[in-house]
């Protein structure tokens, strides 16, 4: 009897169409499945509802807006929705708001780009415990 996992559900809220194609194809396929794409808050907040993802890649900054709010607006009726910030804006002051307001974890695009598959994996198995 063979024991597959399903694909880790993804969606990306991320401003940039260049970084959102980059990540589309290191993460496309296999333990990953991305679900859905904005680059706006209120797009991102609807989409994410609406494809209920395991995990959010979230930029700090998006169209029109910040991904604080979209952190926010999704952890009052999702909160089972893991979020993973991914963003150049790492200063540590950011690192603790969105810590503070429920981020699993916060990467710098500059510098941690390559750990972007692995903490969305470990950050999706540790929200079924």
């Amino acid at each position: 009897m063979s024991c597959t996992k399903a694909p880790v559900k993804v969606f990306l809220a991320e401003d940039s169409v260049l970084i959102r194609d980059r990540v589309v194809a290191m993460l496309g396929g296999g333990a990953i499945d991305i679900v859905g794409q904005a680059h706006t808050p209120q797009g991102s907040i609807d989409g994410i509802l609406a494809a209920q993802p395991d995990v959010v890649v979230l930029d700090v900054q998006l169209e029109g807006g910040f991904g604080l709010e979209v952190l926010r607006a999704v952890r009052l009726v999702a909160p089972d929705i893991v979020f993973v910030v991914f963003s150049n804006n790492a200063s540590p002051a950011y690192r603790k708001r969105y810590a503070r307001e429920g981020a699993e974890d916060f990467l710098d695009k500059s510098t941690e780009f390559d750990q972007l598959a692995r903490v969305i994996v470990n950050a999706a198995q540790q929200s079924t415990y």
